[in-house]
């Protein structure tokens, strides 16, 4: 497991790559996140805020080209990112509470859906609709959902994507648990997890703990 900004730090919770973003403002705007009284507009707002400074590190490797410039003094060399190449894939319904904080900061990047929902008794992910941008073997893919909980809903999607075979994939939540790390990273070892924190637990429900809630439902006000 990495944390931003640090060295490699302790025991791996999986074999895969986690990248714990652990930027004060980041944990700051997390903590307003999670508590209870915060109002869906204020929620709507810090996932929004906190979603724009994730995107900073996840993009952090992103691939750029050289273009010539006019500055108002001279002509110069500089560099761009593509972001035509860069796909932002939101996982429904929530997944739409971080991409407008991506797409903030990459407003060129291309955009796909991924339609899941998780069966209340098995758990188990269900596939209602998919929508992906031409050329994707192209395309370096950046999946987004705001909880990793039992994973069953984000080992689906990566599925799914993979079987049109983009370039490469990255997985961003702003809570995950240990569960769902260790299964996410059984079925798909070559995906790096970003993430605001780790949390202790799943509860019986498949939740979070201590979690902020059901994440769509403080987006958009529904329970």
């Amino acid at each position: 497991m990495e944390h931003a900004g640090t060295a490699q730090a302790s025991a791996p919770v999986s074999a895969g790559q986690v990248v714990v973003v652990e930027h004060p403002l980041v944990q700051h705007k997390l903590t307003l996140l999670r508590r209870v009284e915060t109002s869906t507009n204020s929620f709507r707002r810090l996932l929004s805020e906190l979603s724009a400074l994730l995107a900073y590190e996840v993009l952090r490797d992103v691939p750029m080209h050289d273009v010539i410039i006019d500055t108002p003094l001279e002509r110069m060399n500089a560099r761009l990112i593509d972001g035509k190449k860069v796909c932002l894939v939101s996982i429904l319904r929530a997944g739409a509470g971080i991409l407008d904080g991506f797409l903030s900061v990459v407003p060129g990047a291309r955009v796909g859906h991924i339609g899941l929902y998780r069966d209340p008794k098995t758990l188990v992910a269900v596939e209602y609709y998919f929508k992906m941008p031409p050329a994707m073997n192209e395309r370096d893919v950046i999946v987004l959902d705001p909880m990793l909980a039992t994973g069953n809903s984000a080992v689906a999607a990566v599925e799914r994507l993979k079987e049109i075979g983009p370039r490469s994939i990255k997985f961003v939540c702003l809570l995950t648990a240990p569960e769902g790390i260790r299964t996410f990273h059984q079925h798909h070892p070559d995906v790096p997890i970003y993430t605001a924190a780790i949390d202790r637990q799943l509860n019986d429900h498949g939740y979070i703990l201590p979690g902020l809630g059901d994440a769509g439902d403080r987006i958009f006000g529904t329970k």
